[in-house]
Formats: structure tokens, C-alpha cells, sequence
């Protein structure tokens, strides 16, 4: 089976699905001043425990591991990381996280989107809030603290882009979404999607993050991991997590609900 990135800066969906109707509007960032990286950012996005790997300038910030938004205000803050491990992959998250729990956290849609991203987001609000954490979400029309995004052109093959990381207690601003990129009516692929970006929102990193070939095939590459240490979830296997919803990249079409693990360190979290 092929395996394409999830969300990442150049993914290898093939072909493209025009969007027809004129009403909708184009929501994409304005393209940044500068695309070069400076070396004291560089140093910051290391210190983090990032990989330095192909980081992108964007608007707002800085992008690394594929789908990650860094603003100049999180690399200022310099927070600490610690591991969560699940087996012999890890689910890895920054140590900000969504605060002042039990907490709602409200998610809205742009109406530029089809019909079929409107039922995904729902879909995704439900996988979230049938674990009963101390987190939930609820969709509303507007105003809300985890917008999804339409854009038609991110660049060049690029599915979308998530909002950061929590900040100050609060989730990341959204994420966006290019359609006709991702190519796909498929309800469960998409909020799959979806709850992935929605886990980098409230403070999950990639799985896969220690190898991202365990889910993008090519060669071996560490994201970046932090120092601070692992800690262990009592009665996790010792084998791999071969279908987490954080893990860097997923088939096309193919839908990953929340495994056991998954459960297991989002309940540890939250």
C-alpha cells in the first residue's frame, strides 16, 4: 500500500479535485517576507528538541516535521518536552498543554469547504469526545478557539498546515486544510485527518516521531527528540503501534479510529 504523508509540506497524493463553485473564498496566508532561516532560530527549533530538518518559513512562523507550526512566540518560550511512551513507539507531546480542565473547546468550519468536511468534523468532535476526557469539543458557526481553515494552494502539494501548539493554556488557533490536495470525499479518511491535527492542537507530536520511515517508508528519520526522559504508561504492549492516529503519515483513504494505545495516553494527558 502506498503511504503518503499526513499533512505534510510536500505530499505525494496525486491529482487534484477542482473545487467549481465561485462563492467560496480563499483562505490561504499571505506568503512570508523571507524563506531563509536564521541561525538563531535554527538554534531555538533545536534546543526544543525539533528536527532541523527541511523547516519552512511560513506565515506565522516556522513549520518543521512536516505539519508543525512553531510561532516566534513558542521558540521564545522555550518549554520542556518529555515522552510519553507507548510500547516501543512513543506518543510524544510538549509539555504545553490545554489547562483549566474540565475544559470545551469549541471548533468551527469554514463554509468554503464541501459538504463532506462538515460531517468529517463531526465525526472527529466524536471520536474525541467519546473517551470522556477532560477535554471535549463542540462545533459552532463562528468564533471559535480551533477554526478549520479552507485554503486552495498552500504550495506545491502541500494537504495543510496545523496551528502550532498550546499556548498559555489555550489550544493552538485551528489548523487549515487544502482539498483539492487532499482529493477525497471519504468521511473517515478525513476526520482522520482532522483528529490528527486537532492531537498536535492540544499537545501530541508524531508517534512515529523517533523514525518517521515506520509510517512513510525511505529512509530512516528522527524528527528530534527531547532529553528530559520517557515516561512509561503501565500496561502498554512492548510491541509496535503500527495504526496510531499521530503517526506521520497514512494511506490514502485509509480511516485510523483511536487504537488502544492511543486511549491510553490521551486519557493519561487529559
Amino acid at each position: 500500500m502506498k503511504k503518503f504523508k499526513l499533512l505534510p509540506l510536500f505530499a505525494l497524493l496525486g491529482g487534484a479535485l477542482t473545487i467549481s463553485s465561485c462563492s467560496k473564498k480563499e483562505e490561504a496566508a499571505a506568503a512570508p517576507a523571507s524563506t531563509t532561516v536564521s541561525a538563531d532560530a535554527m538554534a531555538q527549533i533545536k534546543a526544543l528538541g525539533f528536527s532541523t530538518q527541511n523547516v519552512k518559513v511560513v506565515e506565522g512562523g516556522y513549520v518543521v516535521e512536516g505539519d508543525m507550526l512553531l510561532t516566534p512566540e513558542l521558540l521564545a518560550s522555550a518549554p520542556g518536552y518529555s515522552t510519553l511512551r507507548v510500547g516501543q513507539d512513543e506518543q510524544y507531546r510538549t509539555t504545553n498543554l490545554v489547562g483549566s480542565l474540565p475544559r470545551v473547546i469549541t471548533v468551527s468550519i469554514s463554509s468554503s469547504f464541501p459538504s463532506a468536511y462538515v460531517s468529517a468534523i463531526d465525526e472527529a468532535i466524536r471520536r474525541y469526545n467519546a473517551e470522556g476526557l477532560r477535554i471535549s469539543f463542540r462545533r459552532v458557526s463562528s468564533g471559535a478557539e480551533m477554526p478549520v481553515k479552507y485554503s486552495s494552494n498552500l504550495g506545491p502539494g502541500v494537504l495543510g498546515q496545523s496551528g502550532g501548539f498550546p499556548s498559555g493554556g489555550n489550544p493552538a488557533p485551528g489548523f487549515t486544510l487544502v482539498p483539492n490536495v487532499i482529493n477525497s470525499s471519504n468521511i473517515n479518511y478525513i476526520a482522520t485527518i482532522m483528529a490528527h491535527e486537532m492531537g498536535h492542537c492540544v499537545g501530541m507530536r508524531h508517534t512515529d516521531y523517533y523514525n518517521r520511515a515506520y509510517s512513510c517508508g525511505g529512509s530512516a528519520s528522527n524528527e528530534g527528540a527531547s532529553t528530559v526522559g520517557a515516561i512509561l504508561i503501565p500496561g502498554t504492549p512492548s510491541t509496535a503501534e503500527p495504526n496510531s492516529w499521530m503517526l506521520a503519515c497514512v494511506g490514502n483513504g485509509v480511516n485510523r479510529p483511536f487504537t488502544t494505545n492511543d486511549r491510553t495516553a490521551l486519557n493519561y494527558i487529559y
